[in-house]
């Protein structure tokens, strides 16, 4: 962050109910910076100042920020993911239909808005998993610490897969995530696969 005058978490938080307003109200594509700023009372650079573009705009406000937080210590590798999950299952599924699936074919579509977004939302999130997985090894459930993407991949990709590709019941989700957890703490423990670092 730049040094200077403290931002204001009131404006933080006008901008993001905005957003989140105006996307139940008219969706993501219809979605303005303009629209934001007149519904915060703000001005544009206001905006500008927090996010670079529309996008990250949305995701910080109907998913998470960059000040995303590691589930508290639940005493297991299992019960840590999870948390991990239940947390990614309500970012996913906490923004109005057709949001994520919008606002993921924008960041794509433009190679540096999809490497911004990885080195900072995506990384954000990362660091959760990671600080999950010393745990475990802290702990002795794993001996050494797999590779943090593809526990990422491995917890984040089914609950998308169901969410947006497979379009099946979301009532089901809890079911899903707790199968996911479960099943992703007892491969990680019993075989120990991934990288070291």
């Amino acid at each position: 962050m730049k040094a200077g005058r403290p931002r204001d978490t009131r404006v933080d938080g006008a901008i993001a109910a905005a957003a989140r307003e105006l996307l139940a109200e008219q969706g993501y594509a219809q979605l303005t910076v303009d629209a934001v700023a007149a519904r915060a009372g703000v001005g544009k650079a206001a905006i500008y100042r927090r996010h670079a573009t529309k996008q990250e705009m949305i995701f910080a406000a109907v998913m998470h920020g960059l000040e995303l937080e590691t589930p508290p210590d639940a005493g297991s590798l299992a019960a840590d993911l999870a948390a991990l999950t239940r947390d990614i299952v309500t970012n996913l599924t906490t923004p109005p239909p057709g949001v994520v699936p919008g606002l993921l074919a924008d960041v794509h579509a433009d190679p540096a808005m999809a490497a911004a977004f990885a080195g900072t939302f995506v990384a954000a999130e990362r660091t959760c998993v990671t600080e999950v997985l010393d745990r475990a090894v802290a702990r002795g459930e794993l001996s050494r610490r797999p590779d943090p993407a593809t526990v990422h991949a491995l917890l984040l990709g089914p609950i998308f897969a169901w969410l947006f590709l497979l379009l099946e019941d979301r009532d089901r989700l809890p079911e899903l995530a707790g199968t996911l957890a479960e099943g992703l703490a007892r491969s990680l423990v019993g075989a120990g696969p991934g990288e070291s670092h």
